[in-house]
């Protein structure tokens, strides 16, 4: 009975981590970013001519299903690219990243920015992750398996890379549908 009793003491002492899942990659429910706690507000699958690439995962201050109201609130928020894919060049990463935003207006005031956030990237190969965290007063920071460049100030450079993820013109309905909680 002592036992029991040291048991259920125990696990209530034990915070609970929980966690969610999509295709083989498993992502906590919370981050911290600028010293906030982040809550997961969805995981969605990119896929690029039928092949899974990577696992995108979109914690915010709050649940949201307000695509717009995510990308322009000037609050910490964090998007988690888990690759599933064998292998993916820094050189293709790039083309995808430009690809898919320079269809947006404020491309070409920051493409300077997207130049200083695509050189931090490397190869990538399946396990592999790349963060892209905004802090308000620091900027947009991206990490490559653990290993973070310098910040970018301002918002306006996360707002565009955000918008690739869960913007009106996203890398794929797939992926914004499911970071959007869908």
């Amino acid at each position: 009975m002592l036992t029991a009793l040291f048991t259920v003491l125990l696990s209530s002492l034990t915070p609970n981590v929980e966690a969610a899942e999509l295709a083989g990659v498993t992502v906590p429910d919370t981050a911290a970013v600028g010293g906030q706690t982040l809550v997961l507000n969805g995981m969605g699958l990119r896929e690029k001519y039928f092949i899974d690439v990577y696992v995108g995962s979109l914690y915010l201050t709050a649940k949201s299903t307000d695509a717009d109201a995510a990308i322009n609130q000037d609050v910490p928020k964090r998007v988690v690219m888990s690759f599933i894919y064998s292998e993916i060049s820094k050189d293709q990463l790039a083309e995808t990243f430009y690809e898919g935003l320079e269809n947006y207006p404020q491309y070409a005031a920051q493409r300077p920015a997207l130049e200083l956030l695509v050189a931090g990237m490397s190869d990538m190969k399946k396990g592999d992750e790349i963060v892209v965290d905004y802090a308000p007063g620091v900027g947009t920071v991206i990490s490559t398996n653990g290993v973070a460049q310098a910040p970018i100030p301002g918002a306006d450079l996360m707002k565009l890379v955000f918008s690739m993820f869960i913007g009106p013109k996203p890398a794929t309905a797939k992926l914004k549908s499911g970071m959007m909680g869908g």
